[in-house]
């Protein structure tokens, strides 16, 4: 009791500026405490909301992910079914005499022409047509009636899926008739 008011007197005479500065000392940090109280608990919605929305990008990420190989192997299926019609027939084929073997590999060819037609894969026509190196590769170069740079044999094919070459045509090409008279 008596250190109390020992201080009680000390203020008093310094007057009412010591005690107000410590007041308002007290009523910042109180002031104070309620806003950054407020900042760290909306700084930690804030946090918490962009950890979802990260993980539920990276779970979309993963989910578009998985639909793309689905369709991927989708898409494989089906294109392999019909494939296997033609394997199918190739089979029966074997199984025939060979009066009829040529005229069965014949309907083989047109159908399976078919259904690359149906997946939008056409053949490239490139025989008597000027080479073209986005769509032909050339093996041979070698002199002949045609004009030069002609493609004058057709070795494998080659086919296109709508716009897109798929396979070059492996081709042999003209030099000219170098021939000395």
């Amino acid at each position: 009791m008596g250190t109390e008011k020992v201080e009680d007197t000390a203020e008093n005479q310094h007057g009412s500026s010591t005690a107000g500065t410590a007041a308002d000392k007290a009523a910042d940090q109180t002031s104070q405490s309620p806003g950054t109280d407020e900042l760290k608990k909306a700084y930690s919605e804030l946090n918490d909301q962009f950890l979802r929305l990260a993980a539920d990008f990276d779970n979309y990420k993963k989910r578009m992910a998985k639909e793309q190989n689905l369709r991927i192997t989708t898409a494989i299926e089906q294109f392999t079914v019909e494939i296997l019609e033609v394997m199918d027939n190739l089979e029966r084929a074997e199984k025939t005499d060979d009066a009829h073997l040529r005229e069965g590999l014949n309907q083989i060819r047109k159908l399976f022409m078919a259904i690359l037609g149906r997946h939008g894969i056409q053949p490239i026509d490139c025989l008597n047509e000027p080479f073209d190196p986005a769509a032909h590769e050339a093996i041979a170069y070698v002199p002949a009636d045609a004009a030069d740079g002609v493609v004058i044999d057709q070795v494998a094919r080659g086919y296109r899926m709508d716009d897109r070459i798929i396979r070059c045509a492996k081709v042999a090409v003209s030099k000219g008739n170098n021939r000395e008279a």
